[in-house]
């Protein structure tokens, strides 16, 4: 990922990782969806997000109640 952006939530699911992106988005917080799932086997890897480091805090905050996998 480039400098400047960190990561404020990883999940296996898809649909919390949208959950999470529509979140932040209505927020107003621009996000980085990385898509880490393997092409063959699909129950394999995971969705990162990511923020810019000065929206970390407010991105945290917002996904805390999604953070209970």
């Amino acid at each position: 990922m480039e400098e400047g952006w960190k990561e404020v939530y990883m999940t296996a699911s898809e649909y919390k990782a949208e959950m999470a992106k529509d979140k932040l988005e209505a927020a107003a917080i621009k996000v980085v969806v990385l898509n880490q799932h393997d092409t063959a086997i699909q129950s394999f890897g995971e969705y990162r997000l990511y923020v810019a480091e000065e929206n970390i805090a407010n991105a945290v905050e917002l996904l805390k109640e999604l953070k209970g996998e």
